[in-house]
């Protein structure tokens, strides 16, 4: 009798959105697969509800890969494992301070080396330049990426800003009057266990090459072309406040205060000014530099790593 394959389940999560997205993916391989999870917990608790100011003091780390620490794993790092699933959600346009932590960690290192791994996100909608870190990560550590899938909220980008807003410092993720719910749409979540049978197939036939390409068929990874303009516009404006505001301090010095609020005031109006100019320059750009722009998308909905 063939002995099931093992799959380690490592995530992040503080709305719980997240281990919902991993269980509906995973629920049709119980049975199938031996499933471990690890959940990830920072030494020092990242708040939910978010205190605004506190929430954006949290930008300049998150984006110069200098995160809180996270407690020591529960899993043997040196346990055989058929694939590895790392499950996160994107913080400022990066991987979350957890997810980062686990990554430059010396047990990721020794779990991830030579072993399969697929990558499931979970986030609002931009993430491009959070799996390019990842995917240097994954490089540095030994480790094989044989797929992505992408969740995310489907709603025009200003209405999914205002509604993750209110969802993180109030709490609030039910739909209003006016607002629709926040986060990823129910039925994607509801949705999301047809990426089961690729990933249980090349499980069992111990092959990777398809993996990505079968789950790309389903829909994985869908990018709206403009917002590879949005979000290289914006990783530029996050490392520069970040470098400006970690210049005065570390994480809840008061010294840096004054510019995390100077940064926090400008964010919400860049964002409400940047996001139709984008729009109106990637139109332009579809039309001028038609190519240049759908190569762009195409690598981003790919797997492969073409460095920093």
């Amino acid at each position: 009798m063939n002995e099931r394959p093992k799959i380690l389940v490592v995530y992040y999560t503080q709305t719980g959105q997240l281990k919902r997205i991993i269980d509906h993916v995973l629920t049709p391989l119980e049975g199938k697969a031996d499933i471990t999870f690890e959940q990830l917990v920072p030494v020092t608790p990242f708040p939910f509800p978010w205190g605004k100011q506190q929430f954006y003091d949290t930008m300049p780390e998150t984006v110069q890969s200098t995160p809180r620490a996270i407690q020591p794993l529960k899993v043997d790092v040196n346990a055989h494992f058929d694939l590895v699933i790392l499950a996160y959600q994107p913080w400022f346009l990066s991987p979350s301070q957890p997810t980062a932590a686990f990554l430059q960690s010396e047990a990721a290192t020794r779990l991830l080396k030579g072993k399969p791994v697929l990558t499931l996100m979970g986030s609002r909608n931009m993430w491009l330049n959070a799996q390019e870190k990842v995917k240097g990560y994954l490089q540095k550590a030994g480790a094989n990426l044989v797929g992505n899938i992408v969740l995310v909220d489907k709603s025009p980008n200003l209405i999914s800003l205002i509604t993750i807003l209110r969802w993180a410092f109030k709490g609030k993720k039910e739909a209003t009057r006016f607002l629709p719910q926040a986060g990823v749409q129910e039925n994607e979540i509801l949705t999301s266990g047809r990426f089961a049978e690729p990933i249980g197939r090349a499980l069992a036939n111990k092959t990777w090459e398809q993996l990505h390409p079968e789950l790309l068929a389903l829909n994985a990874v869908e990018l709206i072309p403009n917002l590879v303009l949005l979000e290289d516009n914006g990783i530029k404006a996050f490392r520069f406040w970040a470098k400006f505001i970690s210049e005065k301090g570390g994480p809840g010095a008061a010294s840096r205060q004054a510019r995390v609020s100077m940064y926090r005031g400008l964010l919400l109006v860049g964002i409400f000014v940047l996001t139709p100019v984008t729009l109106l320059s990637s139109l332009i750009k579809r039309n001028l530099k038609k190519n240049q722009l759908l190569r762009e998308v195409e690598y981003y909905k790919g797997i492969a790593f073409r460095g920093e």
